[in-house]
């Protein structure tokens, strides 16, 4: 490399993070916390200091806490914040984004704009319903809990779970409304989601399944068999789609899940322009397909290899590989749910106690190896799962299936 060459590929460069939820805050800190130099630009469309997501469907939502902002210096850090700026277009070729305020230049670009909740058809803007995304939704469903209202969750998915809990737990009449057969349809196996069909009974919550949402009116719900639900409101919670729909045009790939296509570097297919969090899909080396994650630890874990793949990528060093197990957690009807992996390759499916129990595990293995588990209430399972997928380790069934032995003895040496 010439002088000339090593001095430009030094050179501080602008970089520019579009989305301030955890993914785009996480970035920017990141970059600071690998001793990157260069001018960093943290774009946020909601006008609030960024802010955590989990507390606004638990103790934002109950009133037990006023907000979740991010304990962060960014003045001290040196990265400008741009709140209540929604970004409305990427220019590529000019190295340049769109904006309500006017065009913002770059050298790098990192896009985390998460994702968006999916709005109920012939629900938007009537009275009484609501989403669960943001700080504001949280603010407005307050009132709504302290009132103690009745009130319909449509969508038994994680985040109607959790609504509904909290919904309980101020005094509320709770109906859940799912069109599937039984919570969580879209994420476990019948057999594993069984189980957890009891737990809205024993917390007070009906749950209606095979029944789809015809029509809302102010007060009450009516479904496709002709029922009539009362509602003071509703709460949708059917799913959310990755933000991506201003980068049209952009040249940007998306897949058809509207998922940036990253690669494994979480490079987009755009030079200088790298994607992170629920806006994006990676390759997956370990489970042989690409992930589309939608949960916090993974806009906690991608950031770091973001910001290390920009600073490599200056250096002309190589740049790391994102590849990792992906975890959630869920605190629902009383209980503590965890996962991590990706249970759709597996092959064998164990159970580890009693699903009629309070606490219990279900391991997921392809060809012996641990690749995914769901721990209810049992904390040292997911962790030492989580090391066990990471090492790729075998289980012997018979030990594993036993839930008095600690999960890591299962493991074949």
């Amino acid at each position: 490399m010439s002088e000339q060459q090593q001095t430009a590929a030094q050179a501080p460069r602008r970089v520019v993070v579009v989305g301030a939820g955890m993914a785009g805050v996480q970035t920017a800190v990141a970059l600071r916390e690998q001793d990157f130099t260069g001018p960093v630009t943290l774009i946020g469309a909601e006008p609030h200091q960024p802010y955590d997501r989990p507390p606004l469907s638990k103790a934002i939502l109950l009133g037990k806490a006023e907000g979740s902002a991010f304990d962060v210096d960014f003045e001290a850090l040196g990265i400008e914040l741009r709140l209540g700026c929604e970004v409305q277009g990427v220019r590529p070729g000019d190295h340049e984004l769109d904006t309500e305020a006017g065009a913002v230049p770059y050298d790098v670009l990192v896009i985390a704009s998460g994702a968006e909740p999916i709005t109920l058809p012939g629900a938007e803007g009537v009275a009484g319903v609501h989403l669960l995304r943001t700080l504001d939704d949280a603010a407005r469903l307050r009132p709504v809990l302290a009132e103690q209202n009745d009130i319909v969750v449509v969508g038994a998915g994680w985040i109607g779970a959790e609504f509904a809990t909290a919904a309980r737990e101020a005094g509320c009449t709770v109906t859940v409304v799912e069109a599937a057969d039984r919570p969580l349809a879209g994420a476990l196996p019948a057999e594993v989601a069984a189980p957890m069909t009891d737990w809205y009974a024993q917390y007070g919550v009906e749950l209606i399944t095979h029944a789809r949402v015809a029509g809302i009116e102010p007060g009450t719900v009516i479904l496709a068999d002709g029922r009539e639900l009362p509602a003071g409101a509703v709460v949708v919670g059917i799913g959310a789609r990755p933000a991506t729909g201003w980068l049209a045009g952009s040249g940007i790939a998306l897949g058809t899940d509207g998922a940036i296509t990253a690669d494994e570097h979480l490079r987009t297919s755009l030079p200088d322009v790298y994607a992170v969090g629920d806006c994006a899909s990676f390759p997956s080396g370990r489970y042989g397909e690409r992930l589309l994650v939608h949960h916090w630890d993974n806009a906690l874990q991608g950031p770091r290899t973001v910001a290390a793949n920009v600073i490599a990528s200056a250096r002309r060093e190589p740049e790391q590989i994102y590849d990792p197990v992906p975890y959630f957690w869920s605190e629902q009807f009383g209980r503590f749910v965890q996962y991590a992996g990706h249970h759709a390759t597996a092959d064998t499916m164990v159970w580890r106690g009693d699903p009629a129990g309070a606490a219990w595990t279900v391991l997921w293995l392809r060809e012996g190896a641990l690749v995914a588990l769901l721990a209810v209430g049992r904390a040292r399972d997911l962790a030492q799962g989580r090391k066990l997928i990471l090492a790729g380790a075998r289980l012997d069934p018979d030990l594993a299936t036993d839930p008095s032995v600690p999960l890591k003895t299962a493991a074949q040496t």
